[in-house]
């Protein structure tokens, strides 16, 4: 499960005001790399929508069934705000609904939620 914990607006290419639900997964305990000493963290993602700013906010503490995966992207640089040190991510954080997969999507036809073209293969 997710829940729904803010929401940002945000502008599409035309300049166009939308909103986007900030989703969060449960508390997950990580370790660290540098002092060994675990941590709590949740992975977050966000998701557009087509919800007014009003609904969107009554929205707020829900839940839905799913998960939030990493899914690899194009490099980019981040700055991280508490140091200003610059890294390079190469993934995102993505919703994935509930009991749906990668393979799951590439198997009945789909790749991440969109049509695959079709191909006639002949032997």
């Amino acid at each position: 499960m997710v829940q729904i914990v803010n929401f940002v607006v945000r502008q599409n290419s035309r300049g166009e005001a939308f909103y986007a639900l900030i989703l969060q997964s449960g508390i997950e305990m990580v370790k660290s790399n540098t002092t060994g000493r675990y941590y709590a963290t949740a992975k977050q993602a966000s998701v557009t929508s087509t919800f007014e700013e009003e609904q969107c906010r009554r929205l707020i503490g829900t839940e839905i069934p799913g998960s939030i995966k990493r899914v690899a992207c194009e490099p980019r640089e981040f700055t991280v705000p508490e140091t200003g040190e610059v890294i390079t991510i190469s993934n995102r954080w993505e919703y994935a609904k509930e009991g749906e997969t990668l393979e799951e999507n590439v198997f009945h036809g789909e790749v991440a939620g969109k049509p695959e073209k079709q191909v006639a293969v002949q032997f």
